[in-house]
């Protein structure tokens, strides 16, 4: 099993994905994959989340698929058995830390203040979510925190799109950025698969500085 970094690492930007319709599931992720973006994290906002997660996890072997909006204990557990291999979530409780070492998924928690970096870091964890990322300073947030929280490395998810993403990239405490610009729903629903496949093909082209 990766590691939570090495998952970062993997891609310099992770699509957060919503099902609306599960026959879209493959074909998105194949999509993608085509365009050399390999980490997909599929949310749990639709009833169609871990459906979708365990027909990529089957069909299509070279995603590393995750699950993201975890919000309940019970969640970690079924996104395992449906063969997610990270987990994703917008905050972090005890419940949440908890279930994530019951499962031994590795989680990549959401915090938004110096205090949650803190609380998570206290918790074991080296590698968060900044969520919402525009909404909670952005750039100059993940900046001003690098030198008092050097230790910890960001997923900034939220608001970030692909004209600004070279710019959080930057940031030297940034691995990779999370973003849902690589899957707009009008291609989507229209099974334009090329133009997700381009999108995805720019995104993996980001470079971390």
């Amino acid at each position: 099993m990766k590691t939570t970094l090495e998952i970062m690492r993997a891609s310099p930007v992770i699509p957060v994905i919503a099902i609306d319709k599960f026959e879209h599931a493959i074909p998105l992720a194949k999509a993608l994959v085509a365009g050399g973006i390999r980490v997909l994290e599929i949310t749990l906002r639709t009833e169609h989340g871990l459906p979708a997660i365990r027909a990529i996890a089957e069909s299509v072997p070279e995603a590393i698929v995750g699950v993201g909006t975890l919000t309940a204990p019970e969640e970690f557990a079924a996104s395992r058995d449906a063969g997610a291999v990270f987990g994703v979530s917008p905050g972090l409780t005890p419940a949440l830390i908890e279930a994530a070492k019951r499962s031994g998924l590795p989680l990549l928690p959401g915090v938004m203040t110096p205090s949650e970096v803190m609380a998570a870091r206290e918790a074991g964890f080296r590698q968060l979510k900044l969520f919402p990322a525009v909404p909670a300073g952005g750039i100059g947030m993940l900046n001003g925190i690098a030198g008092p929280l050097g230790d910890v490395a960001f997923c900034p998810t939220g608001g970030i799109t692909q004209e600004t993403a070279p710019q959080f990239l930057a940031c030297k405490n940034v691995v990779c950025v999370g973003g849902s610009w690589l899957t707009p729903k009008a291609a989507i629903e229209a099974g334009d698969w090329d133009t997700i496949t381009e999108l995805a093909r720019a995104a993996s082209a980001l470079k971390k500085a």
